[in-house]
């Protein structure tokens, strides 16, 4: 059953203060074209610039997910993003006068109050899905954090944390579909521990933070001049204490496991920056903004992949993510200078495996060493080449329009001569790509046994 992109239907604003910059902000949520995704809008700096929540635009994760093009950037973005998905909108435009999206509560329900107040309506533009035929993985063993997502018939949610904190302990929640965020997830508000506090303000952060927008978690055993220093730092007149359940001032909890959704509320707000929601079980422990991103960055490669091989190749094959008739669709070679017969491996921008087989029916064979038939170690050099080139090109958009020029081959090395029957596995990876000039190394191997290596400086031009 076919399913379609959903965008508002009525403009509406909301009011608040930024958590980190402590500025008053207003942000307008307003209706967008069926395939625009969701835009923000910088409207109170020069020329109105426009930041796509992409993660491409993530340039800061330290407290929360800040996108941002050059000088205009946006922070705090997360509980918006989670609120827009949790209504299952596709296309959102949002103005904001400030540097920050407010806080709020510190949880997303408000803006999802806000946005069905504005009416949702369905678009001319079928909605596709990322989806999954076997599982994948993600770990950060610095940060003790693992992911996995299995396959799925529609986004679930398992998430795990196990905080060293009396007040928080273990806690595990489950999402069974995105239909019972609002009622189950969407009121958890952000939270933060008693030390972290002097420290994020330090750091010119939480200028807007309160009681009022955050849950604060403290030993019961706190000395009272830590809780009088804090007072001081926020200038705050009430009494403030440490209840017994480690929260400042027993604020009432909204779900008895309300930290553990939050970070469900802050994990689908992060995936929403993939552009294209997920049809899959996602199993989390102590994930946080820093692995999520991580996480989604890792997402986008599959689902350009996925995306290349739907525009080259019809039939996907097992094990093939480009067959030759997609990679006479990408490079301009033709028989008998087109020398990659598939792609196994690809992550665009990082490093693609190609595979060429050597028959004893190559034209080469007829004059190179014909009673020897040895493949000239050129056309090893070349088929790397066009390997990496295949990579380059789908780096960038509209890559039909683009060529890969290469401006240089070094450090080139024949280690063993290839002979008829032979496999070549080439394998190139980016050392370093900016303004479409790429550098890049490649290994060829026969079976296990390096056979010729060299370093690539390519350039990307228009046709």
């Amino acid at each position: 059953m076919k399913e379609f992109k959903k965008t508002i239907k009525n403009s509406v604003s909301f009011e608040g203060v930024g958590l980190h910059s402590g500025e008053i902000s207003e942000i307008i949520c307003k209706p967008a074209k069926k395939n625009e995704g969701i835009v923000f809008i910088r409207t109170d700096l020069p020329g109105k610039p426009e930041i796509p929540a992409d993660i491409d635009h993530v340039i800061d994760i330290s407290r929360g997910t800040t996108i941002g093009i050059k000088d205009a950037v946006v922070g705090t973005i997360e509980h918006l993003l989670a609120a827009i998905k949790g209504l299952n909108i596709d296309n959102v435009r949002i103005e904001v006068n400030g540097p920050e999206v407010p806080v709020a509560d510190g949880s997303s329900i408000v803006f999802m109050e806000l946005l069905k107040k504005s009416g949702i309506v369905e678009q001319d533009s079928e909605r596709e899905y990322l989806e999954f035929d076997k599982p994948i993985s993600f770990s950060a063993p610095a940060d003790n954090v693992d992911i996995v997502i299995v396959p799925s018939d529609n986004l679930k949610i398992t998430f795990m944390v196990d905080y060293q904190q009396k007040a928080l302990g273990t806690q595990y929640t489950f999402m069974p579909s995105i239909e019972s965020f609002e009622e189950d997830f969407a009121s958890a508000r952000t939270f933060c521990f008693l030390h972290e506090i002097v420290m994020l303000k330090e750091a010119g952060l939480i200028k807007g933070g309160s009681l009022e927008n955050a849950l604060v978690v403290a030993d019961p055993a706190t000395p009272k001049e830590e809780i009088d220093k804090l007072k001081e730092i926020f200038d705050y007149k009430d009494e403030i204490h440490v209840g017994s359940d480690g929260l400042l001032n027993h604020t009432p909890l909204r779900y008895y496991n309300e930290f553990v959704r939050h970070k469900v509320v802050d994990l689908i707000g992060d995936i929403a920056l993939l552009g294209v929601p997920i049809k899959g079980h996602i199993l989390a422990a102590r994930s946080g903004h820093k692995t999520n991103v991580e996480l989604v960055k890792k997402l986008r490669n599959i689902h350009k992949k996925l995306e290349l091989q739907k525009i080259y190749q019809k039939k996907k094959t097992k094990d093939v993510i480009f067959d030759i008739n997609a990679i006479q669709k990408i490079l301009p070679h033709r028989y008998p200078f087109l020398l990659v017969d598939k792609i196994i491996e690809f992550e665009a921008g990082k490093h693609i495996v190609g595979i060429k087989n050597v028959t004893i029916n190559e034209p080469f064979f007829n004059g190179h060493f014909p009673n020897h038939p040895i493949m000239p170690g050129v056309l090893i050099v070349e088929a790397m080449a066009q390997t990496g080139g295949i990579m380059l090109l789908n780096s960038f958009e509209n890559p039909e329009e683009l060529v890969a020029y290469f401006a240089s081959i070094n450090n080139v090395k024949f280690r063993k001569p290839v002979l008829p029957g032979d496999t070549l596995r080439l394998e190139l990876k980016v050392i370093s790509m900016k303004r479409g000039l790429a550098k890049m190394h490649g290994d060829t191997y026969v079976g296990n046994t390096k056979v010729c290596e060299g370093d690539f400086l390519a350039k990307v031009i228009k046709k």
